[in-house]
């Protein structure tokens, strides 16, 4: 290790380093806060306006969702991942201007809302929208929610003509999920993140479940027709929620699994020495069972979050076989979980390829067909690689979170040349993609995305001069002091943001790029200062 590595990791007099003293404060929070930490959600807090009035913050959360409305009405991020939020928000003013409370200033709010649906968001081809978990539910329900508003309305709204679907998205299947809750089917596993739009009961509901599905919306729907003596722990995991967000809740929630995993593993492949408690390590050993482990309460287990834990399992010193991921195994690679994925997700095969690659680095000599895999896998990532290098990913609206995911995979773990041709070929188009304030991004730049960029370009095996300038001036954009915003970027109802994940992203990033740069000090403390402010 040489000497300006050693300056970056140790500090220049204190022998401290600063961005490991960071993620030592992230992880700690992790126990601090088993549920996780996510980002206020438009479109769970609108939910709850409309379910659960009766739970404490209820003016809190129509006063977050006033502030959150955009100057042309819509909620949320660009494009059509705006259409579920809006949908959302706009039915919970509708409701609380109907509740008998007056509320005359919700009136330009509930009408700009509208006008925003019907003049664009609802004319958007249904193949043109995101791929959202459960669009073709929430989108049908909710549209039939403001038309019966509107059609029994007493308050004084402009005119409006019912709400349409988008073109080519139909109500046939949110009819078909609900004629099977009234003849008393039970429901796949998955759809309890959903029950707040299907007029669903959760079949394992009781005293001592704490959350319906990993969402606020389905525990309050649920405690809602119920009551709140039904369910006394849900009851206490909303009102914690509430009070910790001021009135707002989250989504996806409860993440333990989820969160844990992806913040140690990327801190640990990033070189972070960090060494978490033991109790919270073993929360991840769940991926260890026979079918994996789940992303958190109420959810089923899927191959993603297995992989990641048995990752970052691995990484700190507690290798596991991953047997259990066969059960994901289809002819296209891996699948998020086992029959009931519609598509090819290249994030959950790269991680998929990061835990059969563990396995085999402690155990070269295992049976030919996790060989076979790595082999597999190493062949099949490229072949969803985009014509300029990146890789697009159906639970992440970022290309960079999808090419960082399949370059550190293909580098670390890669057989063959084709992988190598793949990291190449991404390398260049981060390259030729990185904005002139040194920034990565989608829509515009973020400190998240930059971190994915960062990460591609570190792992990459080039050291031409343009990486040198590029890691430079993106090293120098996470640490600016102001700190720039950091928006939902997650696929989930909605898109949402995991805070803690993207502040062990941007440590990772800034700890990488400030070994590369041999850079000062004080790079490092102002970088992990904006990564915990980011997971705060």
């Amino acid at each position: 290790m040489s000497d300006g590595v050693v300056r970056v990791l140790t500090g220049p007099d204190t022998g401290r380093d600063p961005t490991t003293d960071a993620a030592r404060e992230l992880i700690a929070g992790l126990s601090l806060r088993p549920w996780g930490r996510v980002a206020p959600s438009v479109y769970e807090s609108a939910r709850l306006v409309v379910d659960a009035a009766w739970l404490p913050g209820h003016d809190e959360r129509i006063g977050f969702l006033l502030r959150a409305q955009r100057p042309d009405g819509a909620w949320g991020p660009p494009e059509g991942y705006a259409l579920v939020p809006t949908l959302s928000a706009t039915d919970a003013l509708l409701a609380a201007l109907a509740d008998g409370v007056p509320r005359p200033h919700l009136l330009g709010p509930a009408a700009r809302g509208l006008a925003a649906l019907t003049g664009g968001l609802l004319a958007a081809d249904a193949r043109t929208l995101p791929d959202t978990p459960a669009l073709d539910l929430i989108v049908p329900a909710l549209v039939e929610s403001i038309n019966d508003r509107l059609g029994r309305a007493t308050i004084d709204l402009p005119p409006s003509p019912p709400l349409t679907l988008p073109p080519g998205l139909g109500p046939d299947r949110l009819r078909a999920v609900r004629a099977a809750v009234a003849a008393g089917a039970a429901l796949p596993p998955k759809l309890a993140h959903f029950y707040e739009v299907l007029g669903a009961m959760p079949t394992d509901a009781g005293p001592t479940l704490t959350a319906v599905g990993a969402s606020p919306a389905a525990t309050a729907a649920w405690l809602s027709a119920a009551g709140p003596d039904a369910g006394p722990s849900a009851h206490e995991f909303l009102r914690q929620l509430i009070q910790d967000g001021r009135g707002t809740v989250p989504c996806p929630t409860p993440i333990t699994v989820f969160e844990r995993a992806w913040v140690l593993s990327g801190l640990r492949r990033a070189g972070v020495a960090v060494n978490p408690p033991a109790a919270l390590v073993n929360t991840l050993t769940g991926a260890t069972g026979a079918t994996g482990v789940a992303t958190g309460e109420g959810l089923p287990t899927d191959a993603d979050t297995t992989s990641v834990a048995l990752d970052a399992l691995a990484r700190l010193g507690r290798p596991a076989d991953p047997a259990a991921l066969w059960a994901y195994e289809t002819a296209d690679g891996f699948c998020t979980w086992p029959g009931s994925e519609d598509g090819f997700s290249v994030t959950t095969n790269a991680h998929v390829l990061d835990a059969f690659g563990q396995h085999l680095m402690a155990h070269p000599n295992a049976d030919a067909r996790y060989h076979r895999t790595l082999e597999r896998l190493s062949f099949v990532l490229p072949q969803h690689q985009r014509p300029d290098g990146r890789w697009q990913d159906r639970w992440h609206a970022s290309p960079y979170y999808a090419t960082a995911c399949c370059v550190l995979a293909l580098v670390e773990f890669g057989r063959g040349g084709i992988a190598a041709e793949a990291v190449d070929r991404a390398a260049a188009w981060v390259l030729d993609s990185q904005r002139a304030d040194g920034s990565w991004g989608r829509w515009a730049g973020t400190v998240e995305e930059t971190a994915y960029a960062l990460q591609v370009l570190l792992a990459a095996p080039t050291g031409a001069p343009r990486v040198a300038d590029a890691v430079a001036r993106g090293h120098a954009y996470l640490h600016k002091p102001s700190g720039p915003e950091h928006p939902p970027l997650w696929y989930g109802k909605e898109l949402y943001s995991p805070t803690a994940i993207v502040a062990a992203a941007v440590l990772a990033a800034c700890r990488q790029s400030a070994v590369h740069l041999a850079g000062t000090d004080r790079s490092v403390v102002d970088c992990g200062y904006q990564a915990t402010k980011t997971a705060t």
